[in-house]
């Protein structure tokens, strides 16, 4: 079969062995994957003499089942997250725990955002948010779009920062949300909005290791507030501002409990619901629910889409249309 992968800096379709289905697996032929433009590019330039598997985000229909499969039949369509499972390739063998059957109507295109939408949705758990209280996301790329949006579903109160005007204004008539693209015009809405005590949470979304965001995070953040690292960021905090606000500093790893765990993910070992009440496969499962609601409207992200033959461009293309995602089409669409 034939896989999208990085070899020597350098994006290619290149052919691999089929993967083999184990006894927790489900074999899925791919329709659509997405693409993750910070973390797949980083994996490029990381690739120097060595070869990476690029993406980790899909949807695709069930083509066979491992034999401890229990919720999962032959000719389900399912949303997939996580590497090494889940990338830019024809067919993928995803154990069941990393796997979400999607309603009829649920478009294909918008469930493969699958993995952006787990992930937003664990970065907004870790925030601790309460019916009716505010948060302020920075950066609007796709994750800060979506976790913008699925905090506005929530009832949630969004203020957000994106230097970008093009990206800023694409949530300009979304309810509940106040998007700027300049810091001191969203620092007075903080301010007036909130009495002055500060936003009960902000999440942390931009590129670039050194944001100034980061440290100037602690003044709009309330007292004991808590303030969330989601993307490539240096935890780099004033001590004093700390210890005058006594904020809370976290940081989201992943989609949520299970990530990186292979009894979890390779052998399919569920937590128990009881215990652990969101694992990054509950957490996905909530992403295809609320697109089945229609309680997020993630169409806009759909900006460049493309066949999979010439899916070696991708960045390139991303880089110079300066589109927040891409969808990778499988189905021999144009």
């Amino acid at each position: 079969m034939r896989a999208l992968q990085a070899h020597n800096r350098a994006a290619k379709i290149v052919e691999i062995e089929q993967p083999t289905l184990f006894s927790a697996g489900v074999l899925v032929e791919t329709k659509y994957t997405a693409v993750s433009p910070g973390t797949e590019r980083l994996l490029i330039e990381g690739s120097k003499d060595s070869v990476r598997q690029l993406g980790y985000s899909a949807v695709g229909v069930v083509r066979a089942i491992g034999e401890a499969v229990a919720n999962v039949r032959i000719g389900d369509i399912v949303a997939c997250y996580g590497a090494p499972y889940v990338g830019h390739m024809e067919l993928m063998v995803v154990p069941e725990t990393l796997v979400a059957k999607c309603p009829a109507n649920v478009a294909l295109a918008h469930a493969s955002l699958a993995a952006h939408g787990t992930i937003a949705i664990h970065a907004i758990r870790q925030a601790q948010l309460q019916f009716g209280e505010s948060v302020v996301v920075i950066g609007l790329g796709v994750l800060g779009q979506m976790i913008a949006k699925i905090c506005a579903a929530a009832s949630y109160d969004v203020i957000c920062y994106e230097p970008n005007m093009k990206r800023a204004a694409m949530l300009k008539d979304a309810a509940g949300i106040e998007a700027f693209s300049d810091l001191n015009e969203m620092e007075q809405h903080i301010k007036l909005f909130t009495n002055g005590q500060g936003a009960d949470a902000v999440l942390l979304c931009a590129g670039g290791k050194h944001s100034e965001t980061t440290a100037r995070s602690l003044e709009w953040v309330r007292k004991q507030g808590r303030i969330v690292i989601v993307g490539d960021v240096e935890p780099q905090f004033n001590r004093e501002q700390l210890f005058a606000k006594e904020a809370i500093i976290t940081i989201s790893r992943a989609g949520g409990p299970g990530r990186y765990d292979a009894r979890y993910e390779k052998d399919a070992i569920d937590y128990p619901y009881h215990y652990v009440r969101w694992t990054e496969g509950r957490n996905l499962a909530a992403y295809i629910r609320l697109l089945e609601r229609k309680a997020i409207d993630v169409a806009d992200f759909v900006q460049l889409q493309i066949p999979f033959a010439q899916s070696a461009n991708i960045y390139e293309q991303l880089a110079k249309d300066e589109a927040l995602t891409a969808i990778i089409d499988y189905t021999g669409g144009n």
